[in-house]
């Protein structure tokens, strides 16, 4: 992918990475739309960022997805590039003796359903442009999961999945499939705490590592920054070292 001279959709585009990401695809002079469920949010990248463009969607409704793909074709007939980068991250407690499922139920619609229905709606407009990508947001936990959020992790690793499918299928049309896979970065994806919180990725450093790698590797398949590389290759530790950094991060969160 060519990080200049583009139109990109970012869902999920009116605050952490998504944000992040949207500055930074626009400050290289790309045409940038964030989409996303919170018009003010999406109003204050605007207000920060002239030139951004921005529009209300909600990516866990089939209905709005269809409306916001014709909008699309008609307004954005140029349209190149997509990040599918909407997600929701909440912990689950399946020690309860009543387990309520409607987080994961939630979390599902949003971090899977929603990015295979957008790409599905997409893919007519991403074909008729000469060069264009798919870029999925998934997450290292998609390798090394995190217990107290095992329905998202469960998605990430089947957006790592889903891509590697839809690369594969896709392969020889012009469409190139990203992943980009983050550690843990200082966002509000679970919360204040998280953006703040020392064990964290600086959100900027993230975000400059990661054009980094877009800048200077365009055939880039998954974008890994270094501080997610343990996460991403912890199943070549073999089954002993697997286990034990499995442990060792899921203590960590617990508290142990």
């Amino acid at each position: 992918m060519q990080t200049r001279g583009n139109t990109i959709l970012i869902t999920g585009g009116g605050s952490g990475i998504g944000r992040a990401l949207a500055e930074a695809f626009h400050q290289r002079g790309n045409r940038v739309i964030v989409a996303g469920r919170r018009a003010a949010a999406l109003e204050d990248v605007v207000r920060a960022n002239p030139g951004i463009e921005a529009f209300v969607l909600d990516v866990t409704d089939p209905e709005d997805i269809a409306r916001a793909a014709a909008k699309i074709a008609t307004e954005y007939p140029g349209l190149n590039a997509l990040v599918n980068n909407a997600g929701i991250m909440q912990p689950e407690d399946w020690r309860a003796a009543e387990v309520d499922t409607g987080i994961a139920e939630a979390t599902i619609a949003t971090n899977l359903l929603a990015p295979i229905r957008l790409t599905a709606a997409l893919l007519p407009l991403l074909h008729k442009q000469e060069k264009s990508a798919v870029l999925n947001v998934s997450s290292g936990l998609a390798f090394l999961p995190l217990a107290i959020t095992p329905t998202y992790s469960a998605t990430k690793a089947a957006i790592h999945s889903f891509s590697e499918s839809l690369r594969y299928q896709l392969a020889g049309t012009g469409v190139d499939v990203i992943e980009i896979a983050p550690p843990y970065v200082q966002t509000e994806l679970m919360g204040e705490q998280q953006a703040s919180d020392p064990n964290a990725m600086p959100l900027a450093e993230f975000i400059d590592e990661v054009m980094s790698i877009l800048d200077t590797q365009p055939e880039v398949r998954e974008v890994l920054v270094k501080r997610v590389l343990p996460l991403r290759f912890a199943a070549e530790q073999g089954r002993d070292g697997y286990a034990k950094q499995f442990a060792g991060l899921n203590d960590h969160f617990a508290g142990k």
